[in-house]
């Protein structure tokens, strides 16, 4: 398959966007913590549940999820928190 884009696993994380899942009490603990990161190669990582299977059966017209892709969903709070940190461009 021939992608535009394509995920390097070898780029390491650089920084959090926005602010740890403890500052915004979305942590239960060490079990897990939704979370946005930027990696070295200025792609984006986030860290959510992964609700593929619940979706998958829904989508809006033009969505797609190719097998070895994931829908996750963060809280909304993670992503506004983001925002400041993201670049516009």
């Amino acid at each position: 398959m021939i992608r535009g884009w394509e995920a390097d696993p070898s780029s390491p994380l650089a920084r959090r966007l926005g602010k740890s899942p403890e500052e915004l009490g979305t942590t239960g603990g060490e079990s897990g913590c939704p979370d946005i990161w930027e990696l070295e190669n200025g792609d984006i990582a986030v860290i959510g549940r992964d609700l593929t299977d619940s979706y998958r059966t829904d989508l809006p017209d033009g969505l797609k999820i190719a097998p070895d892709e994931r829908l996750v969903v963060i809280p909304r709070r993670t992503a506004v928190a983001a925002k400041a940190d993201t670049p516009d461009a």
